[in-house]
């Protein structure tokens, strides 16, 4: 009995001692997960027991997000507010300073910075755009947070730029230069030193800069993003405008030739007028020997004949439903032209180009691939042609840009008038990437001839080629006074020896039928250049 006794001692002895040993192991690896939790927390910690103050939720939004225990916050005081104030309104775990910099001259307008034309014959730089200043960048190159109070811009929708739109844009590309100074990729190109921006205002921040897609947090007049270091760094590599051509620079971390997906896009939607367009212009592509996918959105109004027929060009089919201009009149030519944002909805591609069906690619353009959203040609004024540009896939885009269309007035009712007001900051490709089969401004008929043999892209304007009768051997934009200033025969041959090498299963949808003849007629007895065809078929989506 007291041996069976002291044997129960002998193992009770045993377990609570391993209880113990263990109790102790365990409250040791808890201490040491305390301790790590609270050195990445200890600022919330900190501020939580200060419950006199009113941390504002975009720190705490950041202050989640960094794993480092003391955090460095550069101020862009657009608005008001001193350096000590500021300190002492974060507390001592934050180091804050006030970011010097200089206000661009009130003398510089949104049109020096996005001038109709440029000499494209020059060099990339030599061409001069106007000083945006910016801070002494070596004094600010290790931040954590830069904070701005960012101007708006002008809010005249469609009525020209202000200085507060240049006003904005310098802000934005000092919040995107510090960020980018500061940040650091490790060589798989990853974040080492994650940098965040905050906004503050009721516009936020340039969206052509800072991408929705890196939109971290959102709340009132505060906005969090956390960027893309190597996106970014790309944009401000770029000129401030389209004051000089883009220069080819790929993304940090990519050699250029990606193998993200890319493709070509078009679209047709409400008739098929452009069919014959579409399956030439896939035909172009092809010819060019580009590695890219072609991808062609259609709407209901393509019959199957139709869409067997743009298979075997080469498009790769998918259905949308189209979306309506909410500034267009009824039965024109733009009433449906916002179906063209069904693009951004392509996320399974990295990059698109879009490429009106009305075009013709004469040399391989796979290589402008590699600039960013939004490169285009210009256009007029201050605007790019939407005919032939570079977009990025993203569902948040098209999500804001559905959102926006109701309260963003077009300047022309049609898509480009619409996407010229989202993407006031754009980049500028050489006018031989679109080149406009427009001879307005020259003094003689013989010049409309003189098509310039470095052309990548032709883009008919007027009556498109297809238009034509094909027994004609002419331009017949010359049979209508109007519309002489499209006319070149020069042109309309580069679009016939596409034509002639197509295989017969292909140019069957090139007849022009009953009623485009009709609604052909109807144009040069009306003149009415609003109708049918409408300016699409005039100046495609001028000024």
């Amino acid at each position: 009995m007291i041996m069976t006794t002291n044997l129960f001692s002998f193992s009770l002895f045993i377990f609570s001692l391993t209880l113990l040993l263990l109790t102790i192991l365990y409250s040791e690896k808890l201490y040491k997960i305390d301790t790590h939790q609270n050195e990445i927390m200890s600022i919330n910690i900190n501020f939580a027991s200060r419950s006199s103050r009113s941390i504002p939720r975009w720190y705490q939004v950041v202050a989640r997000n960094i794993n480092r225990k003391k955090i460095k916050i550069g101020l862009l005081l657009v608005a008001n507010g001193s350096f000590s104030e500021k300190k002492e309104y974060y507390g001592e775990e934050v180091e804050v300073v006030n970011i010097l910099f200089e206000h661009v001259s009130m003398e510089v307008k949104w049109n020096d910075m996005f001038p109709e034309w440029i000499d494209e014959t020059l060099p990339w730089d030599s061409t001069k755009c106007p000083y945006i200043p910016m801070p002494q960048f070596d004094k600010y190159n290790d931040l954590d947070v830069v904070v701005a109070d960012v101007p708006c811009g002008e809010e005249r929708r469609g009525r020209g730029r202000s200085y507060d739109d240049v006003f904005r844009l310098q802000v934005n590309l000092m919040v995107a230069n510090l960020l980018v100074r500061s940040g650091r990729k490790n060589v798989n190109g990853i974040d080492e030193h994650i940098v965040f921006a905050v906004f503050r205002g009721s516009c936020g921040p340039m969206w052509e800069i800072f991408r929705c897609d890196d939109l971290l947090w959102h709340e009132g007049k505060s906005w969090v993003y956390r960027p893309d270091l190597g996106k970014l760094k790309q944009k401000v590599l770029l000129p401030v405008g389209s004051c000089q051509l883009a220069p080819p620079i790929a993304e940090p971390g990519h050699d250029g030739w990606s193998k993200a997906k890319e493709a070509y896009v078009t679209v047709l939607h409400s008739s098929e007028d452009y069919v014959c367009g579409a399956i030439a212009l896939a035909q172009s592509i092809i010819r060019s020997n580009s590695t890219k996918d072609l991808i062609l959105l259609v709407d209901d109004s393509i019959s199957t004949k139709s869409l067997q027929g743009l298979k075997a060009a080469g498009w790769k089919i998918k259905h949308i439903t189209r979306i309506r201009s909410p500034h267009a009149r009824s039965e024109t030519y733009n009433e449906w032209n916002y179906s063209k944002l069904r693009i951004w909805q392509l996320t399974e591609y990295s990059k698109l180009i879009f490429i009106d069906s009305d075009f013709i690619v004469l040399r391989n353009t796979d290589e402008f691939f590699i600039y960013p959203q939004l490169s285009a040609a210009g256009n007029s004024r201050y605007v790019f042609n939407s005919g032939f540009m570079l977009i990025e896939p993203s569902n948040c885009t098209f999500e804001t840009l559905m959102r926006q269309r109701f309260k963003v007035a077009s300047y022309n009712g049609g898509d480009q008038g619409f996407l010229n007001e989202m993407f006031k900051w754009w980049h500028r490709w050489p006018t031989k990437l679109n080149f406009l089969k427009d001879f307005n401004l020259l003094p003689n008929y013989s010049m409309h001839e003189l098509i310039p043999e470095d052309v990548y892209a032709l883009h008919y304007l007027g009556f498109k080629p297809w238009m034509c009768r094909l027994d004609q051997d002419y331009d017949c934009n010359w049979d209508v006074p109007e519309n002489k200033r499209f006319a070149s025969d020069s042109a309309h041959r580069i679009w016939r020896q596409v034509y002639n090498s197509m295989p017969s299963t292909l140019r069957v949808h090139c007849v022009l039928t009953p009623e485009m003849e009709e609604r052909k007629r109807m144009h040069i007895a009306t003149m009415d250049f609003n109708g049918s065809f409408g300016r699409k078929f005039v100046n495609s989506e001028d000024s």
